[in-house]
């Protein structure tokens, strides 16, 4: 069983830039059309600063910059080959753009079992932070591990 005392746990502060080629290759392999997301000059007439980040980008910058305290990983000691993606959502508040310097912090909201403890799950929140201090978006995920 995952120790209960990791809830309440937040991460230490990650920088990471948003690079425009990291924009461009995540939005043409998630599938996104619209070439605001891979085509600066599209990016321009439609009034954006910047490349503006697809709405999942997030999770990305999340697995580029992987928190220590806190990590589901080391701290928890999950095996990797046990998890599964369970749920995740986005709240958006300002855009991320190619350029930006983002903050990343991660708090562990809750841990707990179904299924006898044959189920874990872990619900930790993301919040991105820009270069301005501004919170551009929050990401919450569930991980679920299979327990023996």
């Amino acid at each position: 069983m995952i120790d209960k005392s990791h809830i309440g746990v937040v991460s230490e502060e990650r920088l990471i830039d948003v690079e425009k080629g990291q924009l461009k290759f995540f939005a043409r392999a998630s599938g996104t059309c619209d070439p605001i997301y891979f085509d600066e000059a599209a990016a321009e007439r439609a009034g954006y600063p910047a490349l503006p980040a697809p709405p999942t980008f997030l999770f990305s910058l999340a697995l580029g910059a992987p928190a220590k305290r806190g990590s589901i990983f080391t701290d928890m000691g999950v095996d990797v080959s046990r998890i599964l993606h369970g749920e995740q959502s986005f709240r958006h508040h300002k855009p991320i753009y190619a350029g930006d310097r983002i903050t990343l912090v991660t708090e562990t909201l809750d841990i707990f079992a179904k299924k006898g403890g044959a189920l874990e799950f872990i619900v930790q929140v993301t919040r991105a932070t820009n270069q301005h201090g501004e919170v551009c978006a929050s990401m919450l995920c569930t991980t679920v591990v299979r327990n023996g």
